[in-house]
């Protein structure tokens, strides 16, 4: 019986650990994963906290299997059903490969200088520009935030293709929107130009914008602004004064067109 009883209680450990793996990143960086699948290209982790996240293979020196064994607890359904609900925050980019990618030190010190979060900053490279610092629009955007020369110039930048003046101006622009407006009008403005956020009264309902609010809204984990997604803003730009500077242009950056970037 004391046999049996040894015997059912160390099956009942293994049941509950599972495999864990640890990442090992080419800059030095660690993280532990439940596991991590490297094809030829890309590399999939399982998080431990739920969700997956998939990136390129090349950033990842090597996959070594975590010592330390990972419980498995089986969670109340309760708990299920509250984790699940907040399920655009699950699949978020960790900040250990955030800082694997291109400028990442130079994004992480400008934006903490103007007290934003790198991850949003990294959003809206990734999606103006991919990290391609010579990107340029059809409609004349430029480098990594892809500034217009209105706003090259309102921000006092000479050149928008190097890579530090263009994060500084970007980074002040979106932080200029941020203080006057919601986290979706703002990305909305700095995709479309604010004087088109203030004749809609809103995120103006053009495919590009929404889906470029949309995009970065996921990778920072944000379900705020879907109201105004609908067209149900949060702030009602019709209906208060925009505090627009008297440098800029009547539609801010106002560069939709695609960027020249490189695939992702």
């Amino acid at each position: 019986m004391k046999l049996t009883a040894i015997l059912t209680a160390v099956l009942a450990v293994v049941a509950t650990e599972a495999r864990a793996d640890i990442v090992v990143f080419k800059n030095g960086r660690t993280m532990s994963v439940k596991s991590c699948a490297l094809g030829d290209e890309t590399a999939t982790m399982k998080l431990r906290e739920g969700g997956e996240v998939t990136f390129p293979a090349s950033i990842i020196a090597r996959v070594d299997p975590d010592e330390v064994p990972y419980p498995e607890d089986p969670a109340p359904v309760e708990a299920v059903v509250a984790v699940a609900a907040p399920a655009i925050a699950t699949n978020l980019v960790p900040y250990e490969i955030l800082a694997t990618r291109p400028y990442a030190e130079l994004i992480s010190t400008v934006a903490a200088a103007h007290k934003l979060d790198a991850r949003l900053v990294h959003a809206v490279i990734e999606q103006e520009s991919n990290y391609e610092a010579r990107a340029r629009s059809k409609k004349g955007a430029r480098g990594l935030m892809q500034l217009m020369p209105e706003t090259a110039r309102q921000y006092g930048v000479r050149n928008s293709y190097d890579p530090k003046a263009n994060l500084e101006a970007g980074v002040r622009h979106l932080k200029d929107l941020m203080s006057r407006l919601d986290l979706p009008l703002a990305l909305a403005a700095y995709n479309a130009g604010e004087g088109t956020i203030k004749r809609y009264g809103g995120v103006p309902p053009f495919a590009e914008t929404q889906n470029y609010v949309r995009s970065i809204l996921r990778r920072v984990g944000s379900p705020a602004g879907q109201s105004a997604l609908r067209g149900q803003p949060k702030v009602n730009c019709a209906s208060r004064s925009m505090r627009t500077s008297s440098r800029s242009s009547p539609g801010g950056q106002g560069k939709s067109g695609t960027a020249v970037r490189r695939p992702t």
